[in-house]
């Protein structure tokens, strides 16, 4: 009963924020939204001792400038997501008409094609949804995987904001797994966020460190004959988006496609370090009794 209390209130002060930003006009929304994330949000949720942390982690040698200029960067570029995706007309305008660069975008293309099944595979980085609406503004079948937030009052809103710009979108429960797999079956592509600690996931590389790592992607590829490829909408200065496809993941086992999916991503973080979600708990020990028998 607590914890809905508390909830609650969250959402509505969520709200009331949320409504005075979409008073703005686009650049003042998003240098809002931004600065509220990073300068209230942040210190509130402690996400400032957490990226220091998993910088000091993979990063041992930065500067402190460096670190000091990700404390700010990495919150904000969070809140500028949230005010694209409760934006989903603006954000539609924004990345409707960007060029797909890449080279898997041939490969992506032959899959639609041919009907082919794919896993369209991406990160917490830039704005992970641009690629998806980009997609769907072309005529491909792309459905989303999400994992339902702990706060139910913010979930209801936030579900209703993705789904305005396409459907379908699949929660991470028994009814959303079946209707995913049948997505799949006829040939659907479905977007897949992968940087996020899976308790019972495989010990691969991620960074320089070992990261708990799902590996239902490429269990999901190998078993359906689907196309697998990195998929990223990295922010510009001029708050336009590069979306970038990146090269196939070749056959292997699960555990390697997976390895070389976390390779990609590492590649787009090092090169974009402003834009990753240092904030995540993403290299936790694994839990006790893992991999035991």
């Amino acid at each position: 009963m607590r914890k809905d209390l508390e909830d609650w209130i969250v959402n509505k002060i969520f709200q009331l924020v949320l409504s005075i930003m979409l008073r703005l006009p686009w650049h003042a929304r998003l240098r809002f939204a931004g600065g509220f994330v990073s300068r209230v949000v942040a210190p509130l949720a402690a996400w400032r001792s957490r990226i220091r942390d998993n910088l000091k982690r993979v990063f041992p040698e930065m500067q402190p400038a460096e670190v000091k200029r990700l404390e700010r960067e990495a919150p904000a570029n969070v809140g500028r997501a949230f005010a694209e995706i409760y934006s989903p007309g603006e954000l539609i305008t924004r990345v409707k008409d960007e060029e797909l660069t890449g080279p898997g975008v041939a490969a992506l293309e032959q899959a639609r094609q041919q009907g082919r099944p794919t896993l369209l595979v991406t990160g917490h980085i830039g704005n992970y949804d641009a690629v998806r609406i980009a997609l769907l503004m072309r005529g491909y079948p792309v459905a989303g995987l999400y994992k339902p937030m702990a706060n139910r009052f913010f979930n209801e809103h936030y579900i209703k904001a993705i789904e305005k710009v396409g459907k379908p979108m699949f929660a991470k429960d028994r009814a959303g797994m079946a209707g995913m797999i049948r997505f799949l079956r006829k040939g659907g592509m479905l977007g897949i966020v992968l940087d996020q600690y899976m308790a019972h996931g495989a010990s691969l590389n991620f960074m320089g460190e070992p990261a708990l790592t799902a590996l239902s992607a490429a269990e999901l590829a190998l078993k359906f004959d689907a196309l697998v490829v990195p998929v990223y909408g990295i922010r510009r200065p001029d708050l336009g988006f590069d979306l970038i496809v990146g090269q196939e993941i070749p056959k292997g086992n699960a555990e390697e496609m997976t390895q070389a999916l976390n390779d990609d991503l590492e590649a787009q973080v090092r090169a974009h370090p402003e834009q990753w979600i240092w904030m995540h708990r993403r290299w936790r020990p694994a839990p006790e009794g893992f991999g035991a028998g």
